[in-house]
């Protein structure tokens, strides 16, 4: 991704730049160093900025694999079976549910920069489908409080109404390390509503 530069840069140089804005608090067109200090850091960050944005991963899937779609941070894939259809497609066409209907509790564990953590998941499932979702937080610092608390106020929006055998959470709210004990923890609950 080719990221555009202002005209304004490629004509003059960013001294050249500066030297041409005026500062509201003196009466002549010079700037104060202080203030041409803070200009050079914002440019520096802005410039930052745009490199990694320029750098940042897609979201598309490559043509080549399995389809799946991508829906505010969550990936959702089913498994085929012998016959093509996914699993929970075979169960909903026989009027049988893979699941018992109830609600089920797991703890699930991550590795997060601070070391092991957990958070607790608690699904209730009708037909299959997540009717309700609740996440107990665990947190062992205030940032992984933070980022369980962001997740737990988001997935709802993501999983109720998903069938379970299409939950694969990747990235809710800004928070993608506590998807992974999410993840183990429908696993979980999956083998416990068998």
């Amino acid at each position: 991704m080719v990221v555009p530069i202002p005209a304004v840069f490629t004509k003059m140089t960013i001294d050249e730049f500066l030297s041409q804005l005026t500062c509201p608090v003196e009466t002549s067109r010079t700037m104060t160093t202080p203030l041409r200090k803070s200009l050079y850091v914002g440019f520096a960050g802005l410039s930052i900025i745009g490199t990694a944005a320029a750098c940042a991963p897609t979201t598309q899937a490559p043509a080549a694999q399995n389809p799946a779609t991508q829906e505010a941070g969550q990936a959702s894939t089913t498994s085929p079976t012998a016959a093509g259809t996914s699993s929970s497609e075979t169960a909903a066409s026989t009027g049988e549910s893979t699941y018992k209907d109830g609600t089920y509790s797991s703890d699930g564990t991550y590795t997060s920069p601070n070391g092991q953590e957990t958070v607790g998941v608690e699904l209730t499932l009708a037909a299959d489908k997540v009717s309700a979702v609740n996440i107990t937080v665990h947190p062992s610092n205030p940032n992984t409080k933070k980022f369980q608390g962001e997740f737990a106020s988001g997935i709802a929006a993501q999983i109720v109404g998903k069938d379970i055998d299409e939950l694969n959470v990747s990235k809710v709210a800004g928070s993608s390390l506590t998807s992974g004990g999410f993840n183990e923890a429908v696993e979980q609950i999956k083998s416990q509503a068998k």
